[in-house]
């Protein structure tokens, strides 16, 4: 009896001419780039080392794009904002041992922030793995033990025959719900090793859907229509599942306010009269959502930042739709829906009662003017002045990508990213160095749009050797680099904590000098012209520099209060 996938599993006159018959001289490296062809990778982001040349060879008989940056944990931010940007998983070329380890920063970002990073690296040769100190170059005990931690899951290769299937196993894990990086390791020997396996061809490594269970939406959906005060809390997990249609359907079938973390910038129209917007380091919006009766959360784990510190405490019903299971009631008891926030909030969409609620849009308009008056207070005119100059010069729909910087603080709270998917920053793990090589990956994955990077003088040391990147590439990145002479945030938390800074002050070169030394056209601008200067940048193809001398000051906090 011949069934019906026996039929398709049967190979063609030419599959099998191809197969019996391979082209000569490939090695491991070619099943490597072979097997992300057939997965549909198009781009890979790398840096090479001796144990990885079999593939990096490989790459000039592939029809794949490399872009090669200076620095790895640069190339894996590059590759993070790229699988941010686009949602397909990006491949990250590494070497062994000290360069392998050099990304460890960059796919705890990644993990942090589900970010699908598809990680493969060289390993010594399979005669050193194993443990027994053999004296290989790069050599470590258990390399794999150091990405265990860090990644949602690690393959190691030990034959060529395993090469496709591990690759593929990854690529799968790297875009199952939540997204999230993952590292494959290859020994020297197996990918410098002449093959005579076929030529890789398309492969099925379809992420599995993380579907809702019918019983629970049933009960969220009957809390939410008979709530009195529904509020929401929107998360990362709203803008990587495509969901922030069903949201705002959902917010308005239910007259629900609707607040953004950091990470799901975007997820909610800013200027919407159910938008709290995302001023979640403000008591006054604390206060509103601790009086929901029932708070819906969706894609977030309701960690430190999405939670004033830890100090929001839910006094109604909570349901929290998460895909990580880990973050799934792991701060506050919850009605637990471990799904995907698209698939959930469309159950949720087909079962809710329309609730009619004129006084939503007006407990909005009363809580943001609070924070409004809150800021006022503060003296604050110049940071305001800044950061609505990036807004005006910023097209609509071109991204940005934040560095751990004291305007980037800001803008977590007070910037308008416009739309879903637009506004990204390293909140997730909170490591300096972000925002450039990010804003690279992003140009990468649509050349057709400018990109805005943001920086202070700190963050920007650990990145400027991608200047030669950007111009190697021809990159359409602007970089802003806040210039405060140090650690600027970390100035603030000293001086509050201990009356003085210590070790926050940096000698620093000339921005717009070094920028010119690479090629990049660099401006030093000011307050007053900061919005024509970065708006001509922008609009000008290519890399460019734009250097604002400025000391900013944060808000105060209230969680401290």
């Amino acid at each position: 009896m011949t069934h019906d996938h026996d039929l398709e599993l049967r190979p063609t006159a030419a599959q099998t001419e191809a197969a019996l018959n391979p082209p000569a001289g490939r090695n491991g490296g070619d099943l490597v780039v072979e097997t992300l062809a057939g997965l549909g990778a198009t781009t890979v982001f790398g840096l090479p080392g001796q144990h990885a040349l079999g593939m990096f060879d490989a790459l000039r008989r592939s029809d794949l794009r490399y872009l090669g940056l200076r620095v790895e944990n640069n190339a894996g931010f590059a590759a993070d904002a790229y699988g941010r940007v686009t949602g397909e998983a990006a491949p990250l070329l590494l070497s062994t041992g000290p360069g392998a380890l050099t990304s460890l920063a960059a796919l705890q970002e990644a993990a942090a922030a589900s970010a699908p990073v598809l990680a493969i690296s060289s390993q010594i040769p399979t005669a050193g793995l194993g443990g027994g100190r053999h004296g290989y170059l790069h050599e470590l005990p258990d390399q794999a033990a150091s990405f265990r931690g860090v990644v949602k899951s690690v393959h190691t290769v030990r034959t060529q025959s395993q090469i496709p299937s591990a690759i593929a196993a990854a690529w799968k894990s790297a875009l199952s719900a939540p997204h999230g990086p993952v590292w494959v390791e290859i020994p020297q020997d197996v990918l410098l090793a002449e093959t005579h396996l076929p030529v890789v061809t398309a492969l099925d490594a379809t992420p599995d859907e993380l579907l809702p269970r019918p019983e629970l939406t049933a009960v969220a959906a009957d809390l939410l229509s008979r709530a009195e005060r529904p509020a929401i809390i929107a998360g990362g997990g709203v803008v990587r599942a495509d969901a922030s249609g069903k949201l705002l359907q959902l917010a308005e079938k239910l007259q629900a306010p609707v607040v953004t973390t950091f990470g799901g910038k975007g997820a909610f129209p800013w200027e919407h009269p159910l938008s709290l917007q995302s001023w979640l380091e403000d008591r006054h919006t604390t206060d509103l959502l601790e009086d929901a009766d029932v708070l819906l959360v969706v894609g977030s784990g309701l960690g430190e930042l999405s939670s004033n510190y830890h100090t929001f405490k839910p006094r109604g019903r909570v349901i929290q739709i998460e895909a990580d299971l880990g973050k799934l009631e792991s701060n506050h008891p919850a009605l637990g829906i471990h799904a995907d926030a698209r698939l959930a909030l469309q159950a949720l969409l087909e079962t809710v009662t329309e609730r009619p609620d004129p006084t939503a849009p007006e407990r909005v308009r009363e809580l943001l003017a609070k924070v409004r008056a809150r800021i006022d207070a503060q003296d604050l005119t110049l940071e305001q002045q800044v950061l609505a100059s990036v807004r005006r010069a910023l097209p609509a729909d071109a991204p940005s990508f934040w560095d751990m910087t004291i305007l980037a603080y800001w803008a977590w709270s007070a910037f308008d990213a416009k739309a879903p998917n637009a506004m990204h920053s390293a909140q997730g793990a909170g490591g300096l160095g972000y925002g450039f090589p990010a804003a690279l990956g992003a140009a990468a994955a649509d050349p057709t749009r400018p990109v805005l990077a943001v920086s202070g003088d700190g963050g920007a040391l650990y990145s400027i050797a991608e200047l030669a990147t950007a111009r190697q590439y021809d990159l359409n990145v602007t970089w802003l680099i806040v210039d405060d002479g140090g650690y600027g945030i970390l100035r603030e938390y000293m001086t509050d904590a201990f009356g003085q800074a210590t070790a926050t002050e940096l000698t620093r070169p000339d921005y717009v000098a070094l920028a010119e030394s690479f090629g990049v056209p660099g401006v030093r601008t000011s307050p007053e012209s900061l919005e024509t200067d970065l708006a001509k940048a922008l609009a000008t193809p290519g890399p460019s520099v734009v250097v604002l001398p400025a000391l900013l000051r944060m808000f105060a906090p209230t969680h401290l209060n």
